[in-house]
């Protein structure tokens, strides 16, 4: 008998401390999922391999938007929690990072950087009810789902306020364009391109592709292109690319004028390369580093102090993103303590009702369909400089 009350005793003991364990985990995953005491900003890009330039200015413009907005005073009073995961820029590792970050207690996502990554994420958003924020993936599908924006411009936005800009200006009537027919971003950017050109009474006159197994030799399409007698060339893909054909052009005595996408953005940077090559070049872009706008050059300072870098228009894109979710946030009287689907479906309302007005535009309006609503910037670079064009 006494060795049963002996047995019966611990068996209670095990029990409670089973229950308790219970209890107190329970516990902590529902201040997980709730976010506690803060809010809690997930977001994803490349900070490893090749396009880590675009994931570390994404990275830094939102920490930076973070510092300020908790040394404010947080949103509605409460401080912002955020963390940010690499994919790569590899779809299934952005899958990877996007469940890294919901077990952390994310609440809304920043990201990713790149398109495709942003798309195969978007699945996941779309089917957990999570709010999605790309500030640069611009393929159509980054935002396919209502629980999905962008701050950035979609692909074919970006070419047809590229024709528009060509014809309203007079720049050229004889166009030649090269693309990557193997890549989304400037495909979709030549096609919306295409279309308006006709709008403008703009004549393409040669459209030469490349594809990601051939972006080093472009001579056979700048020949193309001087042959059919292009006034101007345009350039709907990255800086990278960019730099090669400016060299292989000048080899060849072909001198249009140069019109590119925001993918131009750091072509002044690249290794080796003369930066009078691009004298000249024009492009579409959301942000100039060298602006007299306050806001814009207070942010500049600022990046500038902290990482001793210029801001990119990722860095920008980024910085304007928090500042976005913490306008729609306040605007829903939105707290730490709501879910994550809760505060999704906040803000898909929130973030069709606020006008945002930031360093990468003036005032910014969204669609339902999650799509900005902002006047296009474009840049020349000047003497090895970016000049916003009037």
């Amino acid at each position: 008998m006494k060795n049963l009350k002996k047995f019966m005793s611990l068996a209670l003991v095990v029990a409670m401390a089973a229950s308790c364990l219970t209890a107190c985990g329970k516990k902590e995953a529902e201040s997980s999922e709730s976010g506690g005491d803060t809010f809690k900003i997930g977001a994803i890009g490349p900070i490893t391999g090749s396009t880590a330039v675009y994931g570390l200015a994404v990275q830094h413009g939102a920490e930076m938007a973070v510092e300020e907005i908790n040394a404010a005073g947080g949103i509605n009073g409460k401080q912002v929690e955020f963390q940010f995961e690499d994919d790569e820029n590899d779809a299934e590792k952005s899958v990877n990072a996007y469940n890294t970050l919901k077990d952390w207690g994310a609440q809304m996502i920043l990201g990713s950087v790149t398109s495709t990554p942003s798309i195969a994420v978007g699945e996941e958003t779309h089917n957990d009810n999570m709010f999605q924020l790309t500030p640069s993936g611009t393929a159509v599908e980054c935002v396919q789902y209502d629980n999905a924006f962008r701050v950035c411009f979609s692909d074919p936005s970006q070419g047809l306020e590229s024709a528009k800009y060509i014809g309203e200006n007079k720049l050229a009537t004889k166009i030649a364009v090269i693309y990557d027919s193997s890549d989304t971003y400037s495909s979709g950017i030549y096609e919306a391109f295409a279309a308006e050109a006709q709008n403008q009474g703009l004549e393409i006159v040669a459209a030469e592709a490349f594809t990601a197994d051939n972006r080093t030799d472009f001579s056979v399409q700048l020949q193309k292109a001087k042959d059919a007698g292009a006034e101007l060339l345009f350039m709907p893909f990255y800086y990278q690319e960019a730099s090669l054909v400016l060299k292989q052009a000048q080899s060849m005595n072909f001198a249009p004028i140069f019109f590119g996408v925001d993918g131009m953005d750091g072509i002044l940077d690249v290794e080796n390369f003369d930066p009078a090559l691009a004298d000249g070049l024009m492009f579409l872009a959301p942000f100039c580093p060298t602006s007299e706008d306050e806001a814009i050059s207070t942010f500049v300072s600022a990046f500038e102090e902290k990482y001793e870098e210029t801001p990119n228009q990722f860095a920008a894109d980024a910085y304007d993103g928090v500042y976005i979710l913490k306008q729609a946030l306040e605007s829903i009287d939105a707290t730490p303590d709501m879910s994550a689907s809760d505060i999704c479906d906040g803000l898909k309302t929130a973030m069709t009702e606020i006008a945002y007005s930031g360093v990468t535009a003036k005032e910014i309006k969204w669609t339902a369909e999650g799509e900005p609503e902002k006047a296009p910037m474009v840049l020349q670079i000047q003497d090895g400089a970016y000049v916003e064009l009037q």
